[in-house]
């Protein structure tokens, strides 16, 4: 009797556990990927594509001071409805329209907060909502992914939170990442080894620290933050070194929106370079004037140490005033917008507005003037801290954007000074190029004069800049956001034949893949990174680069493969683009062109630059043609391992 009536106890509170689950399904706008929300003792969510389940009963939570949202929740309504909304974006990178179509599901908890799911047809997002009276103490958010069987992971792991998001790519399925392990940065890839991919990142960021993510040590991935910074001490000339943090992440106002979590989802690795989630979801433009932001290229001194020689150089070149008055000339000889005059350009790294004498920078600004070519001056962050008056300054020199670097925190402290930085250049219009800094995360959308990020192994690492790892940038760094990887270099080697260093900087790759990344990659800002003297020597290839825009009307992928390689087509007004690039794991690799997104019944000229029949061990081999294509024709295409495709039709 007495085990019938445990087992009848135990039926019952089996079925009303099942009656105080509430589920509920939201699908994407064409039905492909359907999220499965159950509001349990915590808020789960399983994503499917088509029927397939792909992560399974992650859940998420906020832990504030005092309570945890997501804790034993208590539901209090849903509603689900539709958005449509159409971006134009400031800085077009992709597209310069962006339909955003999605469904909308917003569950509202007992306790004043609430969480909003969008779906769309490429991926999932969701963020908490808060409306709590004054200021409130985020100790910490609860992010949790689980994997319902093994998956290949890509990741930028960092060994502490002070990162500049310069480490390569490691790759390892997900049972060998254990909890004891380096964490990664934003943004992580996966494969499900199936044929879905799935890219996390983050938008709309403000007033909080970066997300990191690392092994549950169960198949799965977590969240980790920086705690928020309370005292700081001197570290060197260009940072501070953090002596005291907080027992939470973010103190922050109680009523507001927290950062977007997002999933692209795909089965076409095509849709992670198209990708626009991080647009889609960020705040958009609060600038009542943009006329005056001009996305540009820029000829940039320190990656070949301000270096021009040859018989038409007369000076002793170095960062001096001739020497920027050459960069100026070549510039505006072909239509540069800008040069940066990095470390250098001051008397000291403290100090602002006291110019190196050797340069004259206020001679420079004239004399761009006179050129069209425009001023873009490098400062680290503490500088700035220290002298934010800067921003006027600068204005009032003439000077039009700022470099600023060195920042290599995610916390929140940190997520603000780039946010302060933004306002207050845009205050007195300039433009901001964040280096040593993490990813994207939607504010160059807010303040659209954020014209780019580094944040990634660029050409910079030298030997370290490997096609193997840059491959993987279109489907995962500049998936998210503009990319300042400074491309451009002229003298190209296989990697077992490496050995540039500055001033006679080189790059691993064929000079048709260098010249190809012009069109791949994104910014806002896209350097020639190599010397002048250099491009003058390669007229077709400088002709080439200088005429490639930095923003575009429509972007088209027309091969992907992530890891393997990327062909992508991009249009500017009536002008296509074409480039192509590969890795170092094929000796050669072949891929067919279809030209099926040109308008029929049109004629049209391609100039195109492919790699020599040398170019797999001289990598500076290369052959410009020209050709008549039409919609619907074909062309068989070879690049060399580490190798390129690069053309412009018209």
């Amino acid at each position: 009797m007495r085990s019938r009536i445990l087992i009848l106890l135990f039926l019952s509170l089996y079925f009303l556990n099942l009656s105080a689950q509430k589920k509920i399904e939201l699908l994407s706008p064409n039905g492909g990927i359907k999220t499965v929300i159950t509001v349990s003792d915590k808020i789960y969510y399983s994503i499917f594509y088509d029927g397939e389940e792909l992560l399974t009963n992650n859940h998420l939570q906020l832990q504030l001071k005092g309570e945890v949202l997501g804790q034993n929740p208590k539901l209090t309504g849903q509603k689900q409805t539709k958005g449509s909304e159409t971006i134009k974006p400031i800085v077009p990178l992709k597209y310069s329209t962006i339909a955003s179509e999605y469904n909308k599901l917003l569950l509202t908890f007992k306790g004043n907060y609430s969480v909003e799911f969008r779906a769309f047809d490429d991926g999932i997002a969701y963020r908490f909502v808060t409306d709590k009276k004054g200021d409130i103490d985020v100790l910490g958010e609860d992010f949790t992914v689980n994997f319902p069987r093994e998956y290949l992971l890509h990741l930028q792991q960092a060994g502490r939170f002070k990162t500049a998001y310069e480490e390569p790519y490691t790759h390892m399925t997900s049972s060998d990442w254990k909890a004891s392990d380096k964490m990664s940065t934003l943004p992580v890839l996966i494969d499900t080894k199936s044929k879905y991919k799935i890219l996390i990142s983050e938008s709309d960021l403000s007033d909080y620290p970066c997300l990191f993510l690392k092994s549950s040590g169960a198949n799965g991935i977590v969240s980790t933050f920086p705690k928020a910074p309370l005292e700081f001490g001197e570290d060197g000339d260009r940072s501070l070194k953090i002596l005291k943090e907080a027992d939470y992440i973010a103190r922050t106002s109680g009523t507001r929106s927290f950062p977007w979590r997002y999933f692209v989802i795909t089965k076409d690795d095509s849709q992670l370079i198209e990708n626009t989630l991080t647009c889609k979801l960020a705040t958009q433009n609060v600038l009542s004037e943009t006329n005056w932001i001009k996305p540009g290229k820029v000829s940039w001194e320190w990656w070949n140490d301000a270096s021009p020689y040859g018989p038409d150089v007369n000076f002793v070149s170095g960062y001096n005033l001739e020497t920027y008055k050459y960069y100026i000339d070549f510039a505006s000889k072909y239509g540069i917008e800008y040069i940066i005059m990095d470390e250098g350009w001051a008397k000291t790294v403290f100090d602002p507005y006291t110019p190196n004498p050797k340069v004259d920078v206020h001679e420079l600004i004239r004399y761009g003037k006179e050129k069209n070519v425009g001023i873009v001056l490098w400062l680290t962050w503490l500088c700035v801290e220290n002298h934010f008056d800067v921003f006027k300054v600068f204005k009032d020199w003439g000077v039009k954007g700022v470099k600023i670097d060195f920042m290599d925190r995610s916390d929140q402290w940190m997520v603000n000074y780039y946010e302060r930085v933004a306002k207050e250049a845009a205050k007195y219009e300039l433009l901001v190029d964040f280096h040593g800094s993490f990813s994207p995360k939607g504010l160059e959308y807010k303040y659209p004069n954020v014209i780019s990020y580094e944040g990634v192994r660029g050409m910079e690492q030298m030997g370290g800049c490997t096609p193997d790892n840059s491959i993987y940038f279109p489907f995962m760094r500049n998936a998210v956001g503009p990319m300042d990887y400074t491309p451009g270099a002229m003298i190209s080697t296989q990697p077992e034949s490496y050995g540039a260093r500055r001033p006679n900087s080189g790059s691993i790759g064929t000079r048709a893949y260098q010249m190809a990344l012009f069109v791949i990659f994104e910014s806002g800002i896209q350097m020639l990174a190599d010397n002048p003297t250099l491009y003058y020597r390669n007229p077709d290839c400088t002709e080439f680069i200088t005429q490639v825009p930095v923003t575009w009307d429509e972007t088209k992928v027309l091969k992907a493969e992530a890891g393997q390689v990327a062909v992508v087509a991009k249009r500017k007004g009536s002008k296509w683009y074409i480039g192509g690039m590969t890795n170092n794991k094929e000796k050669e690799r072949n891929i067919e062109l279809s030209f099926d997104f040109l308008d029929a019944g049109k004629s049209y000229k391609m100039t195109y630059f492919e790699d020599g029949i040398n170019a797999g061990r001289q990598a500076m081999d290369y052959r410009k043609k020209e050709i008549s294509i039409s919609k619907g024709d074909k062309l068989p295409v070879k690049m060399v391992r580490n190798g390129g495709f690069a053309a412009v039709i018209e």
